[in-house]
């Protein structure tokens, strides 16, 4: 009993997950884009320029009618994608700053 409730709760904490890192393909910027595995520069332009041309994806699947993205490609992305709702990606490392700080004595 206490197997089944375990992991009953692991699938819903998974799928939540998988819903927290979801990235709108309707709204996304190039950079939220990015952030998608095998979704470089122009892949990601690619995305946003057929979005431009058609409006607003009606399935995941369609996202088949971009230009270099095909089966394999949308395998891998058709968890990690949605339609609607806001874009949650991680956050970014943050960037090293330039100058640094003089050694203290």
């Amino acid at each position: 009993m206490l197997k089944k409730v375990l992991v009953s709760l692991f699938a819903v904490v998974a799928s939540i997950g998988v819903a927290i890192a979801a990235v709108n393909i309707n709204t996304a910027t190039e950079k939220e884009l990015e952030t998608l595995p095998g979704i470089g520069p122009a892949k990601a332009k690619a995305i946003i320029d057929h979005r431009k041309k058609n409006g607003n994806f009606k399935s995941l699947e369609s996202l088949k009618d971009v230009n270099g993205i095909g089966d394999a490609t949308y395998a891998e992305l058709k968890g990690k994608i949605s339609l609607s709702g806001g874009t949650t990606t991680e956050a970014a490392p943050a960037a090293k700053d330039a100058k640094k700080e003089p050694a203290k004595k």
